[in-house]
């Protein structure tokens, strides 16, 4: 994060009205640390000397000086407010923040009988997500579970022939392990077609029914071929669940194209590794000047991006806050991996965010 820039309470008529993260520093004790949309007026209300009673927070005659950092977009303002609530508040970030964990469905692969779960913590197996909400987690895990016949029940299994079993596997939706119906070999190959729906987005189940809709309508097999369209069908509306965000986590990665806290540039933030990384800044004045293309620059600026060793999950939460709000003052382009960035989309998208910012210039 850059350094802030400093100024003193006599100073405060000077300073811009722009939006920023601002520290207040007292003489002593913690300092008051909040965002705002307009920096001079929000530091006036909080430092003038007032003389009536009022409920609004007054630091007049406290504040010894402010710390702020200008900032161009809403996301550059959340994750600039966590990292200062991180330094300066390590015992109450998480209230200063006020961010909610995003839910994920994991698939539990280090059970000798794996299952699906909606968890907001990094665990082992797969984790497959963001998620808006658990609800929104809970409604793609059930939808999903209907394509596959992997068990439903939370119990540590201990199979047996006499084991009492459940509704799912008396409806032939489970493969019931627990009687032992099947084999753990058995079942794990319904676990991996269950682990490659998910890092494949749906492909190689939905690659697999179109096989067989078109061999059974070549065979004049119609009924089938309308049974396998149908299968297709399901398949499409439970992917439609996952919304744009949703992949396996060690797949997810992006960028945030957004307007910028200095004067026509736009910032690109890479999401990798579950983590977003320092932004990288396009000076479109400077790209113009040159006669250096807007692709060639963007890729100069990605080649030194590397995914972070582990997620951080405030940052997750971030990306969907931000993703899913009507504040949202940018555009999100997801992609597989840093190795195959979309440089066209890429390209369009700065276009598009510098053109809107001129709009509202």
């Amino acid at each position: 994060m850059r350094e802030p820039i400093t100024a003193l309470p006599a100073d405060i008529d000077s300073l811009p009205d722009r939006a920023a993260v601002f520290l207040l520093w007292a003489n002593e004790g913690a300092p008051y640390l909040a965002r705002t949309a307009l920096l001079r007026r929000r530091l006036r209300r909080l430092i003038s000397n007032r003389d009536r009673v009022s409920r609004v927070l007054n630091l007049h005659g406290v504040a010894e000086r402010v710390e702020y950092w200008p900032v161009g977009s809403q996301l550059e303002s959340s994750l600039v407010h966590l990292e200062l609530a991180r330094r300066y508040f390590p015992e109450d970030w998480p209230r200063i923040t006020r961010l909610h964990a995003p839910a994920f469905v994991r698939l539990t692969l280090d059970n000798p009988f794996p299952r699906t779960m909606i968890t907001t913590r990094v665990g082992r197996g797969l984790m497959y997500g963001p998620f808006a909400s658990r609800a929104a987690a809970d409604r793609f895990n059930e939808a999903m579970l209907d394509l596959f016949q992997l068990r439903r029940c939370e119990e540590n299994l201990a199979p047996a022939p006499n084991h009492p079993g459940c509704i799912y596997g008396e409806m032939n939706r489970c493969l019931r392990p627990c009687q032992e119906a099947v084999s753990k070999d058995e079942y794990r190959t319904e676990a991996a077609r269950v682990e490659e729906f998910l890092r494949s987005g749906g492909a190689s189940l939905r690659q697999t029914a179109e096989s067989a809709r078109d061999r059974a309508s070549a065979e004049m097999q119609f009924e089938e071929a309308e049974r396998m369209h149908q299968r297709i069908s399901r398949i499409a509306s439970v992917q439609a669940l996952t919304g744009e965000l949703a992949r396996s986590l060690d797949q997810l990665a992006g960028a945030a194209i957004t307007p910028s806290a200095a004067a026509e540039a736009i910032d690109l933030w890479f999401l990798a590794g579950g983590k977003w990384q320092e932004p990288r800044r396009v000076m479109l004045s400077e790209t113009a000047g040159a006669g250096q293309s807007l692709d060639r620059r963007i890729r100069e600026l990605a080649s030194g991006i590397a995914p972070a060793a582990e997620p951080d999950f405030e940052h997750l939460a971030i990306l969907v806050r931000w993703h899913g709000s009507s504040w949202r003052d940018g555009e999100w382009i997801g992609f597989e991996s840093l190795d195959k960035l979309p440089y066209r989309k890429l390209v369009n998208a700065v276009g598009r965010v510098a053109a809107a910012g001129m709009a509202k210039a």
